[in-house]
């Protein structure tokens, strides 16, 4: 019988081959492959935002839509990002990104 995963995690799905059937039943990881741990890391001084999943460095983003991208890209189809339990954002949410908006409103006439 199979369980019924958290209502959070449904919007995930991992693209790659099931790796936990591989390990013993039982053994316990603080993050399975299927649901990564993916941490958006604090702004750089040019506002751009590192993006690991794991140990493993995705991209770096300069907007939210860069996160979503950069998940797809690596098989992690998140449905939300800013509101996802699997998205982790240190240093300011979805909408931080400080230095980046700015240069975008200086072009006014």
């Amino acid at each position: 019988m199979r369980t019924v995963p958290h209502p959070a995690l449904l919007g995930v799905r991992r693209g790659a081959d099931r790796l936990s059937a591989q390990q013993p039943e039982g053994m316990a990881t603080a993050h399975p492959p299927e649901h990564p741990h993916i941490v958006v890391h604090s702004p750089a001084l040019d506002g751009s935002r590192r993006v690991t999943s794991g140990d493993e460095t995705l991209g770096v983003a300069s907007h939210v839509d860069d996160v979503a991208e950069l998940l797809r890209l690596a098989d992690l189809y998140v449905t939300d990002v800013a509101e996802s339990e699997l998205v982790e954002w240190q240093g300011g949410g979805p909408d931080d990104w400080p230095g980046l908006h700015e240069h975008h409103e200086h072009h006014e006439g």
